[in-house]
C-alpha cells in the first residue's frame, strides 16, 4: 500500500482535514470581500479607489480602517500563519506512518482548534480565549513535526 493513496486511511484523514482547512482559508478571503462590499468600506490599497463596476463611487474614506472588514482580514492573516504549516507537516506526518487513531486525534483536533479560533475571533472573545485555540493547533503541528522527525531519524 502506498502511504499517499486513498488505500491508506491516515492519508484519507489528512485529505479531509486539509480540504476543510483549505476551504476555510479561501472562504475567509471571500468573507472579507463580502464584508467590504456590504459596508462599502475597508478597502486595502489606494488603487481600490479607481472607479469600476464594483466601486462606482470611490471615496477617500473607503481606505480608512473599518473593524468589521479588518477583523475578517486579521482572521485570514492568522489562518495564513497557521494552516500552511499544517498542510506541510501533514504530508510528512502521513509518510511517517502513524496509527490511524493518532492521526485522527491530531488532525481533527487541529481542524477543531482552527474553527474554534475563528469563532472566537468573529465573536470578539478575549485574547486568552483565542490564544487557547491557537495554542492547541500549534501544539498539534509541533507534535506532528516531532513525530515525523523521530520517524525519519530512526
Amino acid at each position: 500500500m502506498s502511504l499517499l493513496s486513498m488505500e491508506n486511511p491516515v492519508f484519507v484523514t489528512y485529505m479531509i482535514a486539509a480540504a476543510i482547512m483549505i476551504l476555510k482559508l479561501m472562504g475567509q478571503g471571500w468573507m472579507t470581500v463580502y464584508r467590504m462590499l456590504k459596508v462599502d468600506a475597508g478597502w486595502a490599497t489606494p488603487e481600490d479607489l479607481k472607479g469600476g463596476l464594483i466601486n462606482r463611487k470611490p471615496r477617500p474614506e473607503q481606505l480608512e480602517l473599518n473593524d468589521y472588514v479588518d477583523r475578517s482580514r486579521r482572521m485570514q492573516r492568522n489562518d495564513l500563519e497557521n494552516i500552511p504549516a499544517f498542510l506541510a507537516v501533514g504530508l510528512i506526518f502521513v509518510l511517517a506512518a502513524p496509527s490511524l487513531l493518532l492521526a485522527n486525534v491530531l488532525m481533527y483536533t487541529f481542524v477543531g482548534a482552527r474553527l474554534a479560533h475563528t469563532l472566537a475571533y468573529a465573536t470578539k472573545q478575549s485574547h486568552e480565549v483565542r490564544a487557547t485555540f491557537y495554542t492547541i493547533g500549534s501544539v498539534v503541528v509541533v507534535v506532528m513535526a516531532v513525530y515525523a522527525l523521530a520517524a525519519a531519524l530512526s
